[in-house]
């Protein structure tokens, strides 16, 4: 009988304990963007390379330079030159340390006073190791745009664990940063503020007007959100939590779907909480070639109209008669 199991098992791997489960296996479409983003995460580490070289030869360049200037001058003339750079760079550091200052301030009063804002990381199984990374690049560049703000929100990342939570770790000063991490769920981490959780989707019918500092608004951290459509919406109203969308249609139309990059929708709250205009909000940080071509046309011929705004003004005083 034994034997005849294990002869069983390994005619069928599908129930075999060992064998590990099956992959979802993609689509042409997903194969070809998965081939593209890989292309372009070898031609963005190129890039960082070439950089990095040129910086390695500017640098030297430039120590050059200095020691052929301190050997072409007196004594007394490399010793001034040698104590005003260190007064320089001094100042640079002064600098530097007020502004880190400032921004910890800031970032502090966030934590009591500013609206707060979720990161969802509870799709990382969802995701490739490469768009994986790629989300972290986004959660880095919403960390240095948000402590940039005069008036920053508080960021959280939840969900924050597994192969997420070691990229994240690897990123420079991580463990510094002035936000809240948590390995648990928003559900679990939040339960006495569940009322006002509001999940941040394109799906939602309800349209987000204003927002309110009683309020926490969630971003879903997931990177090629066309492979999951409704997935964050699914998951609100499995949790019964609030939902809302950002007034995108009121004001522009996008090219394809009204799906953003998690750092823009972050960058869009920002702006929004600094100006109260969404229509600013979302033209300074929606890219235009994520817009249609008519909103493309729109905006060039409200620039031209600005900028023949005076020449007119300086036509109708000239055909005014002097006194």
């Amino acid at each position: 009988m034994v034997g005849d199991a294990t002869e069983i098992e390994q005619n069928n791997p599908a129930i075999s304990s060992s064998s590990p489960p099956a992959q979802p296996l993609l689509s042409k479409n997903a194969q070809k963007k998965l081939l593209k983003q890989q292309k372009y995460e070898a031609k963005k580490a190129e890039k960082k390379a070439s950089i990095k070289e040129h910086k390695k030869k500017e640098g030297e360049r430039k120590r050059k330079e200095w020691e052929e200037t301190l050997a072409g001058i007196s004594e007394e003339e490399r010793t001034k030159l040698i104590e005003s750079r260190k007064e320089l760079r001094k100042e640079r550091m002064n600098k530097r340390s007020e502004e880190r200052e400032n921004k910890i301030h800031r970032l502090t009063e966030a934590k009591s006073h500013g609206q707060n804002i979720i990161i969802d990381l509870e799709f990382s199984h969802l995701m490739t190791s490469s768009e994986i990374h790629s989300l972290v690049q986004q959660i880095m560049y919403c960390y240095a745009v948000n402590g940039r703000c005069a008036s920053p929100g508080h960021l959280w990342l939840t969900g924050c664990k597994g192969e997420m939570e070691n990229q994240l770790q690897k990123l420079p000063g991580f463990d510094k940063w002035f936000i809240e991490r948590q390995s648990l769920s928003y559900i679990e981490a939040l339960q006495d503020q569940k009322e006002n959780l509001v999940y941040l989707t394109a799906d939602s019918e309800t349209v987000l007007d204003e927002l309110d500092l009683k309020k926490l608004y969630i971003i879903g951290g997931l990177v090629d959100r066309n492979r999951w459509k409704g997935l964050t919406m699914k998951k609100a109203q499995e949790q019964g939590i609030q939902t809302a969308k950002l007034p995108i249609s009121d004001y522009l139309k996008l090219s394809s779907s009204q799906v953003l990059t998690v750092n823009q929708v972050l960058e869009i709250l920002l702006k929004f909480l600094e100006t109260r205009d969404w229509k600013t909000s979302f033209f300074q940080v929606i890219p235009q070639r994520k817009r249609c071509d008519s909103e493309h046309e729109e905006a060039k011929r409200e620039e031209h109209e600005q900028k023949d705004e005076p020449s007119e003004k300086k036509k109708e005083s000239d055909e005014v008669p002097s006194s």
